[in-house]
């Protein structure tokens, strides 16, 4: 449905949100390229000499794509260009496997995200071949050139470091930027996956999603968290695997509860658990000081004790090494990202009931608020409702063109335009 084009303040407002769109996308820009060339002077270091890398006192890479590197440089060459392909009648081994159900009922989701978001997706079996694949027309072609399409294999020994192998390796998710990857032919890469499991434990596999390395994001792995738990729960008839009786509401509020009663927590610990939340990859201690402490002078040993008194209230499902989350804490809005995944705004603008744990500066959490916004009023401007940019804009009354939106979508005889414009009124005052 089409309107009058906005007014000159609504312009500005759009401005204004366009501008803080592009300052952040241009940050993570530069970001990312920082990221790749380390990487890149990582991998020229260790893959040619591996001990004389890891002697060295130049930054190291991760310790599990270390590890992988030495695992797998054994058996594969860095130069290597395309995955080896199985033998054998790939439609008929996916046509049997219990993955092809839940796969084809989510199949509408995982074709917005692979189309419309630039995305490759992939469901290989227990030993790392890929059975199915989905993606839209340029990052196809990209994906046939390496091999990652059905019948191509990406275990370890076949393929190298990865995504994939790492989550069949290792039974966690997994993701590996640019260089991170041991096939030089992957740098230009970022791949984000998780295992599967059926409802007896097994892993009956692992899902990925794929882009090229300058549309890396931090939300990618929550889609892929999402739509694991997805397939999961219909493996497992509609039961999701999440801590038992715990539960974190952060949107709009700071609340958590275990077993219906709430928990009194200081406000770091939700900040912290809501992180951990949010990044299913988790953080290692130095990551994590610095998304909760920013530069403020701070000695470990705060962070130490504040994750064990979390430890303490959400009954141990955190791990060391690594701050993660050994098991999902059912989450307001890691539902909600499961939503905007899978195009569900309707869901998304219910549950958000405003910014990610408001009034906290902590730098990570900031961050974090900042992609949510983005990701949420995108989905409503996008949408043809106006029953999502009503309640949406109840929850952003100082958003300009949220109010012009649903205005312009609202019939001149609703009586909810009084709503939208009396809020449009108090915006353009503020």
């Amino acid at each position: 449905m089409c309107g009058p084009a906005p007014g000159a303040a609504g312009t500005h407002g759009a401005d204004r949100a366009a501008t803080g769109e592009m300052r952040m996308r241009s940050g993570q820009d530069s970001a990312l390229l920082r990221r790749r060339a380390a990487l890149e002077r990582q991998w020229a270091r260790w893959i040619p000499s591996p001990r004389e890398a890891a002697e060295s006192d130049a930054a190291q890479p991760r310790a599990e794509v270390a590890q992988s590197w030495v695992r797998s440089r054994a058996f594969v060459d860095p130069a290597t260009d395309c995955a080896p392909a199985v033998a054998g009648d790939i439609a008929s081994t996916w046509a049997d496997s219990p993955l092809r159900g839940p796969i084809a009922e989510l199949s509408d989701q995982l074709h917005s995200i692979t189309h419309d978001a630039g995305f490759v997706a992939a469901v290989t079996d227990e030993a790392g071949t890929i059975l199915w694949s989905d993606g839209g027309q340029v990052m196809r072609r990209r994906a046939e050139r390496v091999g990652f399409t059905p019948g191509g294999r990406w275990d370890e020994n076949h393929m190298g470091t990865n995504a994939l192998s790492l989550a069949l390796h290792t039974g966690r998710p997994s993701s590996v930027f640019s260089a991170e990857h041991l096939v030089e032919a992957l740098h230009g890469w970022v791949c984000y996956c998780a295992p599967i499991r059926g409802a007896d434990g097994r892993q009956l596999g692992v899902l990925d999603l794929s882009t090229t390395w300058d549309r890396s994001h931090p939300l990618a792995m929550s889609t892929v968290l999402s739509l694991t738990a997805a397939v999961e729960a219909k493996l497992q008839g509609g039961v999701t695997n999440t801590a038992a009786g715990v539960r974190l509401e952060c949107l709009g509020a700071a609340v958590l509860t275990r077993g219906g009663r709430p928990l009194r927590l200081r406000r770091r610990l939700l900040e912290i658990l809501t992180l951990l939340a949010l990044e299913p990859d988790g953080y290692t201690p130095e990551r994590l000081q610095l998304a909760v402490y920013g530069d403020r002078p701070t000695g470990s040993s705060t962070l130490k004790a504040d994750v064990s008194h979390l430890r303490r209230a959400t009954g141990g499902d955190i791990s060391n090494r690594v701050y993660r989350l050994t098991t999902p804490v059912s989450c307001d809005v890691t539902d909600m990202l499961a939503a905007l995944a899978t195009g569900d705004t309707a869901t998304a603008v219910r549950l958000y009931r405003g910014p990610l744990l408001p009034g906290s500066q902590t730098p990570g959490i900031v961050e974090w608020r900042e992609h949510l916004e983005v990701g949420i009023r995108t989905a409503v401007l996008s949408a043809g409702e106006a029953e999502y940019a009503l309640d949406y804009g109840a929850k952003a009354p100082g958003d300009i063109e949220i109010h012009e939106h649903a205005l312009r979508l609202l019939p001149a005889r609703d009586a909810r335009r009084a709503v939208a414009a009396a809020r449009l009124h108090s915006a353009l005052r503020s």
